[in-house]
């Protein structure tokens, strides 16, 4: 009794934990890239990148890093150990990036008054309710078909409402980064939301990433602009010296030819001259040319440049539109489902506790493995669900019945 005491007590907290932790099944993205600094460009880790599972053992295989423990640990943390481990096995001297994101979490399981019981993926901020939503709403049975439709709409509400949420600050993530801001305020029709910081943070997080990486996109042309000019000016010197060189061997010969012409001279010291006039003019069109070649390539730097930012443009100006576009389809569902419950509560008296907030005719339970052990807990509507949980919900008479 004290264990499931304690247990249930935990929920919350670990539900509202910063970062999930990793379990087994969990299947995560693994990108890798290092930074080029000659080049000027990002690589890729082929060789690395891909999705990985979560072995039985809690342990994660990645080449040229072998078994590593993942049970227990936040994507942050496996982000770090692998660029850690790549950069210790490989003794590289710079320390490759490293990024982990979730592709697909552990599933859960559901049993009892459902209508359709069994194993479905597990999504971030499932709740009881939600996961009855998923599997079909309570079991439909003789007197409660009401109160079944009431759960149905009432859950595809919730989920809803904190899409319309997530829609909202994407939003405005995106038309500020639109103005090219390094923040953006919060919407006030979402102020009052629970949720909401968890949602900005994650909204803040892919703006500052994207912003970040823009940037060190157009550092790196501007570096490569600002070397090549460097080696147009070195050029050009060289072409001024070369040049010089030039006068010098034509005065030369212009001696040398006054003196031949007398017999003073032979012809052979005056081809030697006009050989090495040849020579250092064919130089200096050899430099004329690299010019125009690193000019070309300024040229491509500053298109590329302009690419990048009318691609992020483009990109932003879609992610607007879609996230608009969203947003109006969820309100319309929003607006049927508040319908549907208007008309469960019509057809059923006894489904107005449902609106006035009291807790609905049913009993749900969770089996959660913790640090090796299973135990049972009492759970409601609220209750978060963890990847894992093992859900059991039981249908209560009405009272009307």
């Amino acid at each position: 009794m004290t264990t499931c005491l304690a247990l249930a007590l935990a929920v919350p907290q670990l539900a509202a934990a910063d970062e999930y932790r990793l379990g087994s099944q969990d299947k995560l993205t693994i990108r890798v890239a290092e930074w080029q600094t000659v080049e000027g460009t990002f690589r890729d880790w082929t060789a690395v990148n891909g999705e990985y599972t979560i072995g039985p053992a809690g342990t994660l295989s990645v080449p040229f890093v072998g078994e590593m423990p993942a049970s227990g640990k936040t994507t942050s943390e496996i982000a770090a150990a692998i660029s850690q481990a790549l950069q210790r096995k490989l003794a590289l001297a710079d320390r490759p990036e490293a990024s982990v994101e979730m592709a697909q979490y552990r599933p859960f399981y559901i049993s009892g008054e459902v209508e359709t019981p069994g194993q479905y993926p597990y999504v971030p901020d499932l709740t009881v309710l939600r996961a009855m939503s998923i599997a079909g709403g309570v079991r439909r049975a003789e007197g409660q078909r009401y109160a079944r439709d009431m759960i149905n709409a009432k859950g595809e509400f919730d989920v809803l409402q904190d899409q319309r949420v997530r829609l909202i600050v994407r939003r405005a993530r995106i038309e500020a980064q639109i103005a090219d801001k390094p923040t953006f305020d919060v919407p006030k029709e979402v102020a009052d939301d629970p949720k909401l910081a968890s949602i900005v943070a994650d909204e803040m997080a892919i703006l500052t990433a994207d912003q970040k990486n823009l940037k060190l996109r157009l550092e790196a042309l501007d570096d490569l602009k600002k070397l090549l000019q460097s080696e147009i000016d070195s050029l050009q010197k060289k072409i001024v010296n070369q040049q010089r060189q030039v006068d010098l061997a034509k005065e030369q010969l212009s001696g040398i030819g006054s003196l031949a012409q007398k017999g003073l001279v032979v012809n052979t010291r005056v081809l030697n001259s006009q050989q090495t006039i040849a020579d250092l003019e064919g130089q200096i069109l050899d430099y004329e040319t690299a010019i125009l070649t690193a000019r070309q390539s300024i040229s491509k730097a500053n298109q590329d440049a302009i690419d990048l930012q009318n691609t992020q443009d483009a990109d932003l100006a879609t992610g607007r539109q879609q996230a608009e576009a969203d947003l109006a389809e969820t309100m319309l569902k929003m607006n049927m489902h508040t319908g549907l419950m208007a008309e469960a509560m019509s057809g059923n008296p006894a489904l107005q506790r449902y609106r006035d907030g009291e807790e609905p005719t049913m009993t749900f339970s969770l089996v959660r493995m913790v640090d090796g052990k299973t135990s049972e807990i009492a759970a409601s509507e609220d209750t978060p669900v963890l990847p894992g949980d093992v859900i059991k919900v039981k249908l209560a008479p009405m009272d009307s019945q």
